[in-house]
């Protein structure tokens, strides 16, 4: 593993980037800004490494103009409407940053946060492993609690896979939905809509205008059904009221199917026809966002100059339902809510081939 000074924050401290790899061709980089990952390279078809993520080349851009490339997602991942919860009677106000909404955890979420990181020991089958953790204080972005959080990359010894370990305590109740935030193209370049997406999940969230969950509705007979594998180009310019209303894809899924004996269960493939590249992303979480990087509109720039337009990129953020703190606790919406004594966790592993 190697550690680099990436840059300085405006407050003058230092920002490092990490270098994990596995030895078999998969390479990830990652800062302690936000714990983003900078890069992420596998082989294609041909053996051919390439950069499989969105980002930047410098820091200055990510701390002023990131949207969300490559950060860890808290405390709360999505959107929780009206900026404001209850719990236990005591109503919270929340940083407002999506219209109304409180959006990934509000205006200086954990991926703005700066993390202490440092190599972890390789469990087996690992081949390197870094741990970030960062205690995020009570009333940080109007939030309860003095929450205490781990995360850990690790990337596999014997196939090309990046796992992350997410673990959160807190000294008094609060919500916690963490994520992870990364724009893959397959590719390596171009438009992800040729891409081929399977999500295994018979329903979705129907959303309002302000893109907060209304319903679960199914899939059948909608654009929303990936439950074989299809091209997301086939339907996403279809006049669908919730296509329009996104602007594209900007949904939560319902995943169906079992936990393995690891606690996972698939969340989604996505296969790149042209590169051959194919990804599965498996989790323990109960939901996947699938959103389709609408918001992406030309006025950022990656390595090289590159221009990022929607369509660029896509995210499969594994996750809890949005707005979770303002429905019952349910089969179909499974709580949030994190009290002392009690460790939260959650794993989704991404496996390239």
């Amino acid at each position: 593993m190697r550690c680099i000074e990436y840059g300085r924050l405006p407050d003058g401290r230092v920002v490092h980037e990490y270098t994990l790899e596995n030895g078999l061709g998969l390479k990830l980089t990652a800062i302690t800004l936000g714990g983003i990952v900078t890069g992420l390279w596998t082989p294609d078809a041909q053996g051919r490494s390439g950069n499989v993520v969105l980002g930047f080349d410098n820091l200055d851009d990510y701390v002023h103009r990131n949207p969300s490339f490559g950060i860890i997602v808290g405390r709360y991942g999505n959107r929780i409407a009206g900026a404001s919860f209850e719990l236990d009677g005591e109503t919270h106000a929340l940083a407002r940053n999506d219209g109304p909404n409180c959006l990934h955890g509000g205006t200086e979420g954990f991926g703005h946060r700066l993390w202490q990181a440092a190599a972890a020991q390789p469990r087996v089958g690992e081949a390197a492993a870094l741990a970030f953790s960062y205690t995020s204080p009570h009333g940080e972005q109007g939030f309860p609690g003095e929450l205490s959080v781990r995360v850990r990359y690790a990337l596999s010894a014997t196939d090309h896979s990046w796992r992350i370990d997410y673990e959160a305590t807190t000294d008094r109740a609060t919500v916690v939905n963490l994520t992870h935030h990364d724009y893959f193209n397959l590719a390596g370049d171009g438009s992800v809509l040729r891409h081929r997406l399977t999500i295994p999940a018979s329903r979705y969230s129907e959303v309002d205008k302000h893109l907060i969950p209304q319903r679960h509705a199914p899939v059948e007979g909608t654009p929303f059904d990936f439950r074989q594998p299809t091209a997301i180009v086939a339907r996403i310019r279809r006049a669908h009221p919730q296509l329009l209303r996104a602007k594209g894809y900007d949904h939560n899924f319902l995943l169906d199917g079992e936990q393995d004996a690891d606690g996972l269960r698939l969340a989604a493939v996505l296969e790149d026809p042209h590169s051959g590249r194919r990804m599965q992303v498996l989790t323990s979480e109960p939901a996947v966002q699938f959103y389709s990087g609408n918001f992406l509109d030309g006025s950022l720039a990656g390595p090289g100059g590159r221009i990022y337009r929607q369509g660029d990129g896509l995210c499969l953020e594994t996750q809890h339902n949005p707005d979770s703190p303002h429905h019952a606790a349910s089969a179909d919406w499974p709580s949030t809510v994190l009290r002392p004594g009690a460790v939260w966790r959650s794993t989704t592993v991404h496996r390239f081939g």
